[in-house]
């Protein structure tokens, strides 16, 4: 979540990463994903910050959007 935030703030700033109303909502590091919150008129810009993230405190890293919902009962349907 701090890579995440770092990447907003260097895009965005304070009012445009504070616009985004970011939550984790589950993280699994067995499967390496998480599940995050954010309004959905700000999809556009976690979409941007996430591909703009190469590594992860020191490691490289990628970061790919596996699916996009309106509910968390939809996403975790999708995603399984």
């Amino acid at each position: 979540m701090d890579t995440i935030w770092e990447a907003l703030l260097r895009l965005f700033g304070e009012y445009g990463a504070s616009k985004t109303s970011l939550t984790l909502i589950d993280y699994c590091a067995e499967k390496r994903f998480a599940i995050i919150r954010v309004a959905h008129t700000e999809v556009d810009k976690i979409r941007a910050a996430l591909a703009s993230i190469t590594k992860i405190a020191t490691e490289p890293a990628a970061i790919h959007v596996l699916a996009v919902s309106g509910t968390l009962r939809a996403l975790r349907k999708k995603i399984k």
